[in-house]
C-alpha cells in the first residue's frame, strides 16, 4: 500500500525525534493557545495522552491549555513525558504565520511538530498551498510550576453553564473595579458576581434553575473575592468556549475549565486557576 510505504519513510525521517505530531489545521493549536496567552513563556508538558501548556504569573494564576492527542492524526512520543519551556509569544507567531495576509488565511495551513529531546528545539513545518515554512524555536530549562492543589474531592462548589451568558456579563463588568467577588450558594441567589467600582457596587446573578445552567452542584454558601487583574486573561479563553465550569474548593481557591471546539469540531479545555485575594477577605462596613 503506498500510504503504508509513506508513512515508514516518514517514520526514519523522524526516528531522531523523541516527540512528533502532526495536524491538518494549524488553527487547532493556535487558537487554544491564543486562550491562556497572557505572558511570553509558557511550559509545555508532551505525555501519550497530548500537550497540556501551562502559563502562570506572580504565583497566584495559571492557565492551562490541554490539546489531546486525538486532535493530532499522527501523535508520536518515544518516551514517557517530554517538557519544555519556550516563548508562546514566538510560538503563536509562527503558527499563525500563514493567517497574518489581508483579512486573515481562508486554507488551513498543515502542521508538524517535532521535537529530539533536552536541549533541542522546538521545530515547526508548515504548508499552505505548496508553500513551506520552517520555523526552530529555542527551548528553555522548564521551571517548576505551581501546585494549585485543587483536587475535585476538595470541591465545595461547582456550577457548569452555557458562555454565552457569561460573555455578556463580563463584557459589562466595571473596570473601575479592582475585584470580582463570586458568591456560590445552594439558595437564592444561587451564582451571583459583584463588582465595587466607582460607580458603586453591581451584580449579576443566575438561577439554578436557569436555561444557562447544565449542572448545579453547591453544598454551602462560599463568597471570595478576585483580583480583577487575574481574571482578566481567562476572558480570551471565554470568548472562545461553549461551556464553563466553574468550581471552588474549601480554601476558596476557584477553577475556571472552558471547554473550546476547534474547526473540526474536536473538543479541547482551557482552566484557569485563580487564588482568593486574601487582602479583601474582611466584609464590607
Amino acid at each position: 500500500m503506498p500510504g503504508k510505504m509513506l508513512s515508514t519513510q516518514q517514520a526514519d525521517d523522524d526516528s531522531a525525534n523523541v516527540f512528533v505530531a502532526k495536524l491538518d489545521n494549524a488553527r487547532n493549536v493556535s487558537n487554544i493557545l491564543k486562550a491562556i496567552h497572557f505572558k511570553d513563556t509558557a511550559t509545555v508538558f508532551v505525555t501519550s495522552q497530548g500537550l497540556k501548556v501551562t502559563v502562570e504569573d506572580a504565583k497566584c494564576v495559571q492557565a492551562n491549555a490541554f490539546i489531546q492527542a486525538a486532535v493530532f492524526h499522527h501523535f508520536v512520543l518515544t518516551q514517557d513525558q517530554a517538557t519544555f519551556k519556550v516563548n508562546l509569544s514566538v510560538l503563536i507567531e509562527c503558527l499563525t504565520i500563514f493567517g497574518s495576509g489581508a483579512g486573515g488565511s481562508t486554507a488551513a495551513a498543515s502542521l508538524k511538530m517535532c521535537y529530539a529531546g533536552y536541549g533541542s528545539p522546538l521545530v515547526l513545518m508548515l504548508e499552505e498551498d505548496g508553500v513551506l515554512t520552517d520555523c526552530s524555536l529555542k527551548t528553555l530549562e522548564p521551571d517548576e510550576v505551581l501546585d494549585f492543589d485543587f483536587c475535585s474531592t476538595n470541591v465545595i462548589n461547582k456550577i457548569i453553564m452555557k458562555s454565552e451568558c457569561l460573555k455578556e456579563v463580563f463584557n459589562e463588568l466595571d473596570t473601575s473595579s479592582d475585584i470580582l467577588q463570586i458568591l456560590m450558594s445552594p439558595d437564592a441567589p444561587f451564582l451571583q458576581l459583584s463588582t465595587f467600582g466607582n460607580a458603586g457596587s453591581t451584580h449579576s446573578s443566575f438561577s439554578k434553575e436557569s436555561d444557562m445552567v447544565e449542572a448545579f452542584q453547591c453544598t454551602q454558601t462560599q463568597s471570595n473575592r478576585y483580583k480583577m487583574q487575574l481574571l482578566r486573561p481567562s476572558s480570551k479563553a471565554l470568548a472562545l468556549s461553549a461551556r464553563i465550569s466553574i468550581r471552588t474548593d474549601a480554601r476558596g481557591f476557584l477553577s475556571l475549565q472552558y471547554m473550546i471546539r476547534n474547526d473540526d469540531g474536536q473538543v479541547c479545555f482551557v482552566e484557569f486557576f485563580c487564588a482568593p485575594d486574601e487582602e479583601m477577605e474582611e466584609p464590607d462596613h
